[in-house]
């Protein structure tokens, strides 16, 4: 049976072209080697990108706000307000991405030693599964993480986000690629 399931073929019925995920996926893994090259710069150019897309998001909010005259006054300038709010943090993040960075990444060390004394306590709570432990050792785990993140800022927080988006171009890379890969040989 092993030999006709590795003989099948699937058919590519979308009509896709491998070599564009390849190619995509090639171009990805290049820029995630890049972006692991210079994480710092990675994480501040993608604060700029992030300020620039809170300004526009801002601005939207604030032309949105005022574009409904039937809600009220009070409705109207507290949407107006909020999308102010967007862009003043959108520019004092391009102002000092470095800054935001540092911000950004405190946050998520605090959400994380959260996340994982919460996860350690509910585990402890459900010690009948015969899985609790590794649930605990996960809580642990993170709990750390988080407080490693936390006790090196501020230098954690200026290369943590380069690296996350490194990865992560990496990865989108290699899948694509294998996934183009895959098209063509079953083709």
């Amino acid at each position: 049976m092993s030999d006709s399931f590795n003989t099948l073929r699937f058919p590519n019925p979308q009509g896709l072209k491998p070599g564009w995920f390849i190619g995509f996926g090639a171009v990805l893994i290049v820029l995630g080697i890049l972006a692991a090259l210079d994480t710092i710069a990675t994480t501040l150019a993608s604060m700029v990108v992030l300020g620039v897309l809170m300004i526009v998001g801002g601005v939207a909010q604030v032309m949105q706000s005022f574009a409904h005259r039937g809600l009220p006054v009070p409705n109207q300038w507290l949407s107006g307000l909020i999308g102010g709010l967007y862009i003043l943090g959108g520019i004092l993040l391009i102002e000092e991405p470095a800054t935001g960075s540092i911000f950004i990444t405190a946050i998520l060390a605090g959400c994380l030693i959260f996340a994982g004394l919460a996860r350690t306590f509910w585990a402890g709570g459900h010690r009948t599964n015969k899985s609790w432990i590794m649930l605990a050792l996960s809580g642990l785990l993170t709990l750390v993480v988080g407080i490693l993140l936390y006790m090196t800022l501020p230098w954690s927080g200026l290369w943590l986000i380069g690296m996350f988006i490194a990865v992560e171009l990496l990865m989108a890379g290699f899948a694509t690629m294998m996934f183009g890969f895959s098209l063509r040989n079953n083709t």
